[in-house]
This record gives C-alpha cells, sequence and structure tokens, in this order.
C-alpha cells in the first residue's frame, strides 16, 4: 500500500484596499522584502512565483485571488471586505 502525505497548503493573506496591486509592492506590503530594489532581484532571479509559475515580471498586477509564493510561504491577495 502507497501511502502519499500532502502537506497542507497555508496560506498568508494580503489584504488590498485597491483594484489590483504590483508583485513587487505585494512583496513590500507583505513586509518580505526591505526595498523595491531588493524585491525587483528576487524576481528577475526566478524566486517568486504567481498563480503556480515562475514570474519575472516586477510589474506583474496581482488582483484579489491571485497567490504568490516565495521562499516556501504562500500569499494570498485579498480585498478588504467593507463592513
Amino acid at each position: 500500500m502507497k501511502v502519499t502525505v500532502k502537506k497542507k497548503e497555508n496560506t498568508i493573506p494580503v489584504i488590498i484596499h485597491t483594484e489590483f496591486i504590483k508583485l513587487q509592492d505585494a512583496m513590500k506590503y507583505a513586509n518580505i522584502v526591505y526595498s523595491g530594489g531588493e524585491a525587483k532581484q528576487m524576481i528577475l532571479d526566478g524566486m517568486v512565483s504567481v498563480n503556480g509559475e515562475v514570474c519575472t515580471m516586477r510589474g506583474k498586477k496581482l488582483y484579489p485571488g491571485d497567490r504568490f509564493a516565495f521562499n516556501g510561504d504562500i500569499y494570498l491577495i485579498s480585498i478588504h471586505a467593507a463592513g
């Protein structure tokens, strides 16, 4: 009998108050990096994926429901619910 253990996906929410956020700005907003230059280099080095695919576009627009991953963590773009 073969047993497969699947790691439960934990996502870190990134709450935005706009229609979209650019990838490098999302990384800064989520406190992954300290500067846009640091984000730019990590993105250009292929260290970030968006919706499961490596992304090298630092200006990539992320909308609610999009996910980006860096260093084993997954971040989910969410919209602030008015209430």
